[in-house]
């Protein structure tokens, strides 16, 4: 698998903003078919640094239901925490 559609997109969330500050740690949303040693690969390869560790968690499709009634699927999606080396660093977002 090419190594840019690896990594969709930086998850950003409370929880995922706590983990990173405490844990020396980043988070993705990423492909549902990308495995642990192919993310560890992208991660290093495009943002240059030393990769220590990845965590994969995979979130099921649920159903969007309204007033009892079942009115559609939400999409499952996999998300990777990468556990950097000291030292090293990934500016997500720029100037905030």
């Amino acid at each position: 698998m090419d190594l840019n559609l690896i990594l969709l997109k930086p998850h950003l969330s409370e929880k995922t903003t706590a983990y990173q500050t405490s844990n020396q740690c980043v988070t993705f949303m990423v492909h549902p078919d990308a495995n642990k040693v192919e993310i560890k690969k992208a991660v290093e390869a495009l943002f240059e640094v030393k990769v220590v560790n990845v965590n994969v968690v995979r979130k099921r499709p649920s159903d969007r239901v309204r007033q009892g009634r079942v009115v559609g699927r939400k999409p499952g999606w996999k998300k990777a925490y990468v556990k950097l080396a000291p030292g090293d660093k990934i500016e997500l977002i720029q100037g905030v």
